[in-house]
């Protein structure tokens, strides 16, 4: 039977997956070009993910310190992510950082501003100087709302909403198309084109507490290595160090790193400014080292250095997760992060607006008052789908990837902030690069209804079998198993156990049950959301036990310290021709010289040039 005779079909030169910053920005650049570009998001226009970012966007304007360029936001890049990073790609970040902010501006987004009426700037972990345009602690929010008025009012881009993606479809070894679902009726769609944009951001939710929103299960990274993409250094999951972790109401929620900057402090139970006990020797030149210097830096002083609650993620995480296991953590397993006595009342709400508010209504903690037990939670993926630097496609003709969902920009560790920056950037590179690929495309590949069939037949499965495991079970199994064997700190043994278990976990997946029919089944989307999932928990684990030493966000307590030998080796995992799971090591290309140059310089060299 043919099921893909009577599906619905849609046609569109380009197909974006993903509404947040980077898919929204990506159908912008490809709509200009003149391309008739569609959008397919999960969940509602305006949901997107990219709301949660709160403290701001990284782009070297200089308009607090100007001798902030692009040249030093370059190196606290490289440096955030210990040197892994794909080096042309953290160039044209830092590069065009600073004009994608003022575009968005043009757009109509409204940020704060600096006494003399420019794009307020705001300090932020692991950045030399303020860097961050920010509109209070809802940056992310203001980012979509601009991005979406743009697209949809000014380019005329067409948005499919509460649609999933299932499968891209192939003719031969270039793409043809994406067969969806639509998540209320329950029936498929065939959207037909020659170009798809995956930005659909991380997979969060294999792990119980993350910070990650219910769309974060890993779909672009499943879509993209079933059709023959590359996933690259996908043991880099960044545990931001201020999640919630009391009450039960908010925990995993972000604290956004913006308190930090605005004054917070780290204690631990015993009251012990304790980030001063854990400052990295390579970061300590650039660090305060007593209470004294940090408060002359929040006072303003230039000669100051920054407090070392603004270290780098990792190292802020790695230190609250240590103090915990030293016995100094707060009573539900975290640290207190104080700025209640650290600024008034009318400051905080002024500045921290949706975290007051939040944080009151949800949680019934008033941060003007008291400090917040915080503590590692699982929110962002450094590495992803691989891409090149300056198209963002991937190995496969037609598709490409940016975002979150690709992988090379921020090495080991990304800085806070360079998320936002980053979803600008390269989805304003996505769309061109697609455009530029449809240019010379000279044939339109057709997708293939035996692809599209048995993608139907898969995803129906759990429909039509008597009986089976409960998906939202098997998730929580899932969870559990990536808590225990694949969390901040990892070994040998926890790493192949759970490897183990992902393994049965498939098995029990292939079987699982979801009752009644398609239409408004939050079962069947369960089930359907089990193979994208078990897919990023296994790349993660994988990845990670090849890593065989600690960088960045990758903690292996075998494998203490950063090794030489690993500085210049990527992790790259594909599909292999039996099914399984491909892991093996690459070495890294050697740098360009003038990038090198430019990453092992001194601040002095660097300063207030432009060049």
């Amino acid at each position: 039977m043919n099921l893909s005779s009577d599906i619905q079909r849609i046609r569109h030169d380009v197909v974006v997956i993903g509404a947040g910053g980077a898919g929204l920005r990506a159908a912008i650049a490809s709509s200009s070009r003149g391309l008739d570009t569609g959008v397919v998001c999960k969940s509602l226009l305006g949901k997107a993910h990219t709301v949660m970012a709160e403290g701001g966007c990284a782009a070297a304007l200089g308009n607090a310190d100007s001798r902030d360029n692009w040249k030093v936001h370059f190196r606290d890049t490289m440096r955030g992510g210990k040197f892994l990073n794909q080096w042309e790609m953290a160039e044209l970040h830092a590069k065009h950082a600073p004009d994608e902010v003022k575009l968005l501006e043009q757009w109509g987004a409204v940020f704060d501003r600096t006494p003399e009426g420019l794009i307020g700037q705001r300090n932020f972990g692991g950045h030399r100087y303020p860097r961050l345009a920010h509109v209070g602690d809802r940056t992310g929010l203001e980012m979509i709302r601009t991005l979406q008025d743009h697209a949809i009012h000014q380019q005329g881009i067409q948005v499919h909403m509460e649609c999933t993606a299932l499968r891209i479809v192939m003719d031969g070894d270039k793409l043809a198309g994406v067969l969806a679902y639509w998540r209320d009726a329950g029936r498929f769609v065939l959207f037909e084109c020659n170009a798809v944009i995956l930005a659909t951001g991380g997979g969060g939710k294999a792990w119980r507490i993350t910070s990650n929103s219910w769309e974060y299960t890993g779909d672009g990274f499943d879509l993209a290595y079933k059709a023959g993409a590359e996933l690259v250094n996908m043991e880099f999951t960044q545990f931001h160090p201020t999640g919630m972790v009391w009450p039960p109401s908010v925990r995993g929620i972000l604290v956004t790193e913006g308190v930090r900057g605005d004054g917070g402090i780290l204690l631990n139970s015993e009251g012990e400014r304790f980030m001063f006990n854990y400052i990295p020797e390579k970061f300590a030149a650039e660090t305060a080292d007593s209470e004294e210097e940090a408060e002359r830096w929040l006072a303003g002083d230039k000669n100051a250095r920054r407090p070392p609650e603004l270290l780098t993620r990792d190292v802020v995480a790695r230190a609250i997760t240590k103090e915990v296991q030293a016995g100094r953590g707060s009573p539900h397993g975290g640290v207190f992060l104080d700025i209640a006595s650290r600024r008034p009342a009318d400051v905080i709400r002024r500045k921290l607006p949706s975290m007051y508010h939040q944080f009151k209504e949800l949680a019934e903690v008033d941060i003007t008052k008291d400090a917040m037990e915080v503590g590692p939670t699982l929110h962002y993926f450094m590495g992803g789908i691989r891409v090149d630097s300056n198209t963002q496609m991937t190995r496969v003709p037609g598709l490409f990837a940016c975002g979150e969902c690709s992988g090379g920009m921020h090495g080991a560790n990304r800085l806070g902030g360079n998320s936002l920056s980053d979803l600008l950037v390269f989805g304003m590179l996505a769309g061109n690069g697609a455009a530029d690929y449809l240019d010379k495309l000279e044939a339109t590949p057709q997708a293939s209804s035996e692809t599209v069939d048995a993608a139907i037949r898969e995803a129906t499965a759990p429909l039509n079998r008597e009986e089976g495991p409960n998906p939202y079970l098997l998730h929580e199994e899932l969870q559990d198993v990536m808590n225990n064997g694949v969390n901040i700190v990892r070994d040998k043994e926890g790493l192949e156990s759970a490897i183990q278990s992902l393994d049965s976990l498939k098995q029990k997946a292939s079987a699982v049950k979801a009752h009644g029919s398609s239409q408004y089944n939050p079962g069947w989307h369960e089930a359907i959301s089990l193979s994208p999932l078990l897919i990023t928990a296994e790349s993660v684990a994988r990845a990670a036990l090849a890593r065989e030493e600690s960088r960045g966000a990758h903690t292996r307590i075998d494998f203490p310290g950063e090794q030489d030998r690993w500085q210049a080796v990527h992790v790259i995992i594909s599909k292999s021709a039996d099914g399984s799971m491909n892991v093996r090591q690459e070495s890294a290309q050697a740098p360009p010289e003038r990038l090198s140059e430019i990453a092992h310089s001194s601040l002095t060299d660097l300063e207030g040039g432009s060049a």
